[in-house]
């Protein structure tokens, strides 16, 4: 995790502080469902929740241990012993290493989502305030990259704004799929363990148990839960995408917000770069990098092995942190976003009308030309205005073949830019509803 993209309350999650915090909350759950079974004594339960609950684990003090142990979770454990005493024999009975490794990053990543699930809901809030305030704006629609037709700014907000909660959809049931529970012991039978155990520590943490552990959680949940980060943070890079065309100096119908002494390059002053939206490309690059580790790490040699620890001890962290940053920026930048309205207006005027060919092939086909026929007169009165050599309803009104099928009046109100707007409240009603 850098700080340069990092934000307090996801990089809390996953500091030793609060990943020690919640195997402690594990263990001591634990041993509470263990009397009230009649496993272990009651006021050796109480002892554990008394004597360290309050605490402050010391991270150096368990890496050291680990440095002769080689086992994180003993390190843990005899660190835990040296607060609580005599009572911690009683503490991880008939459990293993994966029920508390597995159940925390479940803690962890559901902990995640929330604040994800939060991020996303800004992020809608952004874009539905400029998508209502530029609903009827008018703006170049294209298609490769080349002028198509007319839509609005607004509807281009609106699309943003369907996929995105679409997205937030995604991360709910992606972070319900990832809320289970292991307690199960060594190889997942339950053998050494009451199943009863497990249940209390999946109520206490919010979580449910997990059906069939073996003896880890099984990852094609994290598989699912890090593929859908992958197809949010996409959903980041085609906004951000489309705002970095949109500011091209030749395109300028939209602009990242540019502060009072900001920078765009240390060679040229004139400089006003899209560097947030170049940003947040770069960093969807990274969480998409990190879906194909964790399917890989979906299969594992029999009941477990540990070759998806290294690899999660990474993305879990990673990835979740950096889509967190992605979200609050690109919400700045959304929330800030300058819009030109005059720029997208001189560049639907660019092409001289070309953007009404449709509604003139359409309109001759309706007077009787054949669509191929209508198709070629359309073209060829279209093709000199790419050249600059004409206006395409002039052009149209002096060809004969056309003028023929349709009078100067005709054709006039073909142009009219309104008609491709005339859908707009419709779209609006099925994205955000009658409201």
């Amino acid at each position: 995790m850098i700080p340069l993209y990092s934000r307090p309350d996801m990089v809390k999650i996953w500091d030793p502080q609060s990943r020690f915090r919640i195997w402690y909350e594990i263990e001591a759950h634990a041993c509470d469902a263990l009397a009230e079974i009649g496993v272990i004594p009651k006021e050796s339960a109480k002892a554990i929740w008394d004597r360290a609950n309050n605490v402050t684990f010391d991270v150096e003090r368990i890496d050291e241990i680990e440095r002769v142990t080689k086992h994180d979770v003993i390190a843990f454990l005899t660190h835990l012993a040296e607060f609580i005493g005599e009572d911690s024999r009683f503490v991880h009975q008939g459990m293993t290493s994966s029920d508390v490794l597995d159940t925390c990053l479940a803690v962890q990543l559901k902990r995640a989502a929330d604040i994800l699930i939060a991020d996303v809901d800004a992020l809608l809030a952004a874009i539905k305030k400029r998508a209502f305030e530029h609903k009827m704006t008018p703006s170049m629609g294209r298609s490769h990259g080349i002028h198509a037709e007319p839509v609005t700014f607004g509807l281009k907000m609106a699309q943003a704004y369907a996929e995105f909660s679409r997205c937030r959809e995604r991360l709910v049931h992606a972070q319900k799929e990832i809320a289970t529970c292991a307690i199960s012991g060594a190889v997942g039978t339950f053998a050494n363990i009451d199943p009863r155990v497990e249940e209390h520590v999946a109520e206490k943490l919010g979580l449910i148990p997990e059906p069939v552990s073996t003896q880890v959680i099984p990852r094609d949940r994290h598989a699912m839960f890090f593929a859908t980060l992958g197809v949010v943070a996409s959903s980041i890079e085609r906004l951000a995408t489309e705002i970095r065309h949109l500011q091209r100096t030749e395109v300028l119908e939209a602009e990242e917000f540019f502060s009072e002494g900001q920078k765009g390059s240390s060679a040229m002053p004139h400089k006003r770069n899209p560097v947030l939206t170049e940003n947040l490309t770069g960093l969807a690059r990274l969480v998409r990098g990190m879906v194909t580790p964790a399917l890989e790490n979906v299969a594992l040699w029999h009941e477990r092995d540990i070759s998806h620890s290294s690899v999660e001890r990474m993305i879990g962290p990673d990835a979740t942190v950096t889509l967190d940053f992605a979200l609050a920026r690109l919400t700045g930048v959304i929330d800030k976003l300058i819009v030109y309205p005059e720029n997208m207006q001189k560049n639907l005027d660019r092409l001289g009308g070309l953007i009404h060919s449709q509604r003139v092939l359409l309109a001759l086909t309706q007077k009787g030309a054949s669509r191929e026929d209508a198709y070629k007169y359309v073209q060829r009165n279209a093709m000199p205005v790419w050249r600059d050599e004409g206006d395409f309803l002039t052009l149209l009104k002096a060809d004969k073949e056309v003028s023929a099928k349709l009078s100067d009046t005709e054709l006039e109100e073909l142009f009219d830019l309104g008609y491709h707007l005339k859908h707009v409240d419709t779209i609006f009603k099925r994205v955000f509803g009658e409201a």
